[in-house]
C-alpha cells in the first residue's frame, strides 16, 4: 500500500494542501444538508420495502453506467488513470445482476428514474468528453461512500427487506477489496498526487460540490413529485378505491425514489 499522510487541517486551522481534504471541506455544508433529511433516518430505522429497493436499483444503474463508461472511455487520462480501480470499484455489473434477480430478465425495459437523475447522467456524460479531469470528484464521493457505507446499508437491505440470502444485494460487495480502510488510504493517496494546476483544482473542487448538488435536486425533484401525487391522491380517494386509482403506483415509486437518493447519500457522509 501507498503511504499517505494524515489529512487533516494543520495547527492554524486550515485545511490542508491534499486534494481528498479540501474535497471534504468545500463539501462539508452539503453533507450537513443532506444528513439532515428524514428520509435517511428512516433508511437506517430499516424503513423500506423490496418495490422502493427495487427503484434504488434503477437510479443507481443510470448513474453508474454514466459514470464508469466515461471513467472506461478516460481510462488513460493523466488525472484519472491514478483513481482507476475497475476490477475493485465497478459496480455496473452488481447492479445489473440484482435488476436481474429483482425485476427479471427484461429489467431493462422497466426501469424508472427521475428527470434529475437524468441530468445528472448527462452532466457526467458532458465532463467526460469535455473535461475528464472532473471525473475524479464524482468517481471519490461515489465510490468511497459505497466503501465506506456499503456493509452498513447491505445488512439494514437485508434484514428490512427480509432476504433469507444476500442475493439482490451484490451492489453493497466489493469482494476484490479485502480491507475497505486501507483501500481508501490507497485510493486518497493516489488522488493526491495527481498533479493539477491552481484553476483545474478550483473547477475540480466545484464539482465536488456540484455532484452534491445533483444528488440533492434529485431529493427535490422527487419530493415535488411526491406532494403533487399526494394531493391528486387525497382529492380522489372519497371517490376512486385506492386499487383502482391511476396514480397509486406512481406514488409508490416516487416514494421509492425517496428512499433510493436517501441511501445514495448514506455513504457519501462516512468516507
Amino acid at each position: 500500500m501507498e503511504n499517505m499522510k494524515s489529512a487533516r487541517k494543520n495547527d492554524t486551522g486550515e485545511v490542508g494542501s491534499d486534494l481528498s481534504e479540501q474535497i471534504k471541506a468545500a463539501t462539508k455544508d452539503n453533507h450537513v444538508r443532506a444528513e439532515n433529511t428524514q428520509l435517511m433516518l428512516s433508511y437506517q430505522k430499516g424503513q423500506i420495502t423490496l418495490p422502493q429497493y427495487k427503484v434504488l436499483l434503477c437510479s443507481l444503474y443510470e448513474i453508474y453506467k454514466a459514470l464508469e463508461d466515461e471513467l472506461d472511455r478516460n481510462a488513460s487520462h493523466p488525472a484519472v488513470a491514478p483513481i482507476y480501480f475497475p476490477q475493485e470499484l465497478a459496480r455496473l455489473e452488481s447492479l445489473e445482476r440484482d435488476l436481474e434477480h429483482f425485476l427479471g430478465s427484461d429489467w431493462r425495459r422497466r426501469l424508472v428514474v427521475p428527470a434529475a437523475t437524468h441530468r445528472y447522467e448527462q452532466r457526467l456524460r458532458e465532463i467526460g468528453r469535455e473535461n475528464p479531469a472532473l471525473l475524479v470528484a464524482h468517481a471519490y464521493t461515489r465510490y468511497l461512500g459505497d466503501l465506506s457505507g456499503g456493509q452498513v446499508l447491505g445488512k439494514i437491505t437485508q434484514k428490512s427487506l427480509g432476504l433469507s440470502s444476500k442475493e439482490g444485494l451484490s451492489f453493497f460487495s466489493f469482494p476484490s477489496v479485502t480491507s475497505p480502510n486501507r483501500f481508501k488510504q490507497l485510493y486518497r493517496s493516489r488522488m493526491n498526487g495527481i498533479e493539477l494546476t491552481e484553476a483545474q483544482r478550483a473547477e475540480l473542487l466545484e464539482e465536488a460540490v456540484s455532484a452534491f448538488e445533483l444528488n440533492i435536486q434529485v431529493f427535490d425533484d422527487l419530493q415535488k413529485m411526491l406532494s403533487v401525487t399526494t394531493a391528486t391522491v387525497d382529492q380522489s380517494d372519497s371517490a376512486v378505491p385506492a386499487a383502482a386509482h391511476p396514480s397509486s403506483h406512481f406514488m409508490q415509486v416516487t416514494v421509492g425514489l425517496c428512499v433510493a437518493l436517501a441511501t445514495i447519500g448514506m455513504g457519501i457522509y462516512t468516507f
